[in-house]
């Protein structure tokens, strides 16, 4: 078979003789076979069933880096894994927690608590769920504090309504919307009275003041308050209360009044207050006052005369006034003094103070009661006598009644039968 390579050498059979080879060719060839060799990979060469069975060669797994292994890199690693999974936990609390501040809470039935001074957060909780309102003191002290409200938690008494959430549990104590009580001190009572009223009220707290109250300096009023008010406290918003009213209505006094001062204006008010109960009849009460101070007449008020004899604490239940009475001497006796004594007789109230400042035109000095509860009124001393006889004969009459229905019920009581019949 003849090929390429033929034309640069033959065998010659005759002789056996061997040309010499061309050393270009002799490396042409060497290369060539060599390519040969190399270059027929072992895929594409046959193989046997058996062989091709058999599991190639598979490539060895990548070497971790020196930088991977190192330890401060797995630390990291636990830290960032560790604070996921932390706020994951988290997140996971505060939605519960959220959910149970605010879903309705476990009381069925109004329930009252009472937050005393220097009650802490984890005090008042735990009254909280030893009650029954929360029901639990954990979650409400921490939702509490979530909400930046545990230095609010006021002192108090809390009513609270079935089914309160912890919030709105929260938004009571800190918005101080406890139980309202009240204390109630009618107009015309001393100072004396008024602190036996503070004092038996078994809501507030705290001691009485050591020295009684000025008199007239105390405003009458019906006061609301929370449980834990002090006594004093109670004492002095009724202070500031008398002392803002007076100087607005001594703003406002209708001018030519016989009185110089605020304090003189209390102390005639005090004695209107004394006289009559009628609120309608104040402003005509203060008329004749005023109209007498204006003449340099005596007053002549018999509830100065008992405040002279007795003070604060009053003329006992059932006592008349006797004509002794009238002739003691004191510094409160309107019967001798020709001015308003030193000071009031009583605490009045804000009409009898309008009364003295806005007193009723007329051109009375004297009144005298009707009988019903009222006065008569008179410019004239004739007028006031005969006005004095009429309840005189009222009086009389009734005193009469009186003694006849004591009578028959003495009767009654003596022989059922002979009881008269309604």
């Amino acid at each position: 078979m003849s090929n390429k390579y033929d034309k640069h050498f033959s065998l010659d059979s005759g002789d056996n003789s061997r040309r010499k080879l061309d050393p270009a060719l002799i490396q042409a060839m060497s290369i060539s076979n060599a390519k040969q060799s190399a270059g027929t990979p072992d895929t594409q060469r046959p193989i046997s069933p058996g062989r091709a069975l058999e599991p190639g060669a598979v490539a060895p797994p990548p070497k971790h880096s020196r930088h991977a292994r190192n330890r401060f890199v797995v630390f990291f690693n636990f830290l960032v894994s560790s604070a996921v999974f932390l706020t994951l936990l988290v997140v996971a609390l505060l939605f519960f927690g959220n959910n149970r501040f605010h879903e309705n809470g476990p009381l069925d039935a109004p329930r009252t608590i009472v937050v005393r001074e220097g009650h802490s957060l984890s005090t008042i909780a735990r009254q909280l769920e030893a009650r029954g309102i929360v029901d639990s003191e954990l979650i409400f002290r921490l939702g509490v504090r979530a909400y930046r409200s545990s230095a609010q938690m006021r002192v108090g008494e809390y009513a609270f309504k079935p089914g309160m959430s912890m919030f709105d549990v929260m938004e009571t104590l800190r918005l101080g919307k406890g139980v309202v009580h009240k204390v109630s001190i009618p107009e015309g009572l001393t100072s004396f009275q008024i602190m036996q009223r503070i004092a038996n009220n078994d809501v507030l707290v705290g001691k009485m003041p050591k020295t009684l109250p000025n008199e007239g300096s105390l405003m009458p009023d019906t006061y609301p308050f929370q449980r834990g008010l002090t006594r004093q406290e109670l004492i002095n918003e009724m202070k500031r209360a008398q002392k803002k009213f007076l100087e607005k209505i001594w703003q406002r006094r209708v001018p030519g009044l016989p009185i110089k001062t605020p304090e003189e204006m209390v102390v005639l008010a005090s004695i209107v207050e004394k006289e009559t109960g009628k609120a309608d009849e104040r402003p005509h009460v203060a008329s004749v006052f005023v109209n007498r101070l204006s003449q340099g007449i005596k007053l002549q008020s018999d509830p100065t005369i008992i405040y002279g004899i007795f003070g604060g604490e009053g003329k006992p239940k059932g006592r008349p006034i006797y004509q002794s009475d009238l002739d003691q001497v004191t510094d409160y006796n309107t019967y001798i003094i020709k001015a308003l004594p030193p000071g009031p007789i009583s605490n009045p109230g804000r009409a009898s103070l309008e009364a003295v400042a806005n007193p009723s035109k007329t051109q009375d000095l004297f009144f005298v009661a009707d009988g019903t509860g009222g006065h008569i009124f008179a410019a004239t001393l004739a007028e006031h006598n005969a006005n004095v006889l009429h309840w005189r004969a009222v009086e009389k009459r009734r005193k009469e009644e009186a003694a006849k229905r004591a009578r028959e019920d003495a009767a009654a009581a003596a022989d059922p039968e002979k009881a008269p019949s309604n």
